[in-house]
């Protein structure tokens, strides 16, 4: 399959007239590489400058809305003005190549590091602790946030906004995946208040919708020109208490009527991964995508790694598909998927100074044994 056959190298145009070259997004991916201060890093700079000339679309990893929000170490931040300079040096380097680009912006919730966070005042919808994860190793009860907390973590998000505006981003991405707090809000399980934002499904979305509406309007007051708004769901949650792909088609459907620009769907895998309990039928991208029905774009993330399975992605009715880990192994992947050209599948320690992978990112895929594949 090459350039003239393969429907990812087709343009796709957003409702707001923003144009993609072609349909493949640099997936957001965390690179654990900022400065001590959270400021963007040389590193960070080089590892972006080598990735973005080939995409359509670049999907920044996540930025932390308060200082309480921070989800890894060495993340950059976004929440007070003086990150602007930081802001600015990204959004550059990110749409060097031409493309739009987008920051990805997010609180961690119970899924925060409270050794960073000040006075490591852990919070979340309600006080109950994540559970152990890859980069969480030491759990901890948060805290759950009082009424006038939730609405100054919703302004949060609004300033962020302005802050990617006044940067020079082409949009804004909502991170409601991943169990943060987003997600913790929407979730049974994490989400266990009686007041206004717990309870019920309507109550439980509240927070994610409100947050998306303080964005609107600050898109609205600030942006003179087109600025996207994108919004990440886990489609579904494992454990038995808490909701099932159904469950998040009621807030699939408010994120339409408030006019959200695409959803991002974050699963393990775009082309394989069935909802919990089956192993037959359709996937979930598929039933997402037949919900849904062509009333929003919706792109994916989740183990595409070559330009056929991309192109099966497409072809299903994705508007784009996000790579992650492939671009990082590929930096050119995109150039090498239109020259038909050989993808590497596994990280090649010999090739490493070429990648410009930063230093502090090759740390943790060292330390996370098998999350990467890496040949000699």
């Amino acid at each position: 399959m090459n350039k003239q056959t393969n429907p990812i190298f087709k343009p796709f145009t957003f409702n707001k007239g923003i144009t993609l070259k072609n349909k493949v997004a640099m997936a957001p991916m965390t690179t654990w590489a900022s400065n001590d201060n959270y400021t963007i890093s040389a590193d960070e700079e080089r590892h972006y400058k080598a990735r973005v000339n080939g995409v359509g679309i670049v999907i920044t990893g996540c930025s932390h809305v308060t200082p309480s929000g921070i989800g890894f170490t060495d993340e950059f931040a976004s929440y007070d003005d003086t990150f602007l300079p930081s802001l600015k040096k990204l959004a550059t380097v990110a749409k060097s190549g031409g493309a739009p680009a987008i920051l990805q912006i997010f609180h961690a919730g119970n899924k925060a590091l409270a050794q960073l966070i000040p006075d490591g005042d852990l919070v979340s919808a309600s006080a109950i602790e994540a559970g152990e994860s890859s980069f969480v190793s030491e759990v901890n009860i948060p805290r759950a946030l009082s009424h006038e907390e939730i609405l100054d973590i919703i302004k949060a998000f609004g300033q962020t906004t302005r802050r990617a505006i006044e940067a020079g981003f082409d949009g804004v991405e909502l991170h409601g995946a991943h169990g943060f707090l987003i997600q913790n809000f929407f979730s049974p399980l994490f989400n266990q208040r009686t007041d206004e934002w717990g309870g019920s499904s309507q109550n439980r979305m509240r927070f994610a919708l409100e947050v998306v509406k303080e964005v609107q309007a600050v898109i609205a007051e600030h942006a003179t020109r087109p600025f996207l708004l994108g919004y990440r769901i886990s489609p579904e949650e494992s454990h038995p208490e808490s909701y099932k792909l159904k469950d998040i088609f009621p807030l699939i459907d408010r994120l339409i009527e408030l006019k959200v620009d695409y959803l991002h769907a974050s699963l393990a895998n775009v082309l394989e991964s069935r909802p919990i309990g089956t192993s037959e039928g359709k996937t979930i991208a598929q039933l997402i995508l037949d919900y849904v029905s062509g009333r929003i774009p919706v792109i994916a993330a989740g183990q595409i790694k070559n330009p056929e399975q991309a192109a099966r992605a497409v072809d299903m009715g994705l508007a784009f598909v996000a790579i992650g880990q492939a671009l990082v192994i590929n930096p050119n992947w995109v150039e090498l998927a239109a020259r038909g050209e050989k993808i590497a599948d596994s990280l090649s320690i010999s090739k490493l100074p070429e990648l410009a992978i930063p230093t502090k990112l090759w740390n943790v895929i060292d330390a996370a044994k098998g999350w990467f594949p890496i040949s000699n």
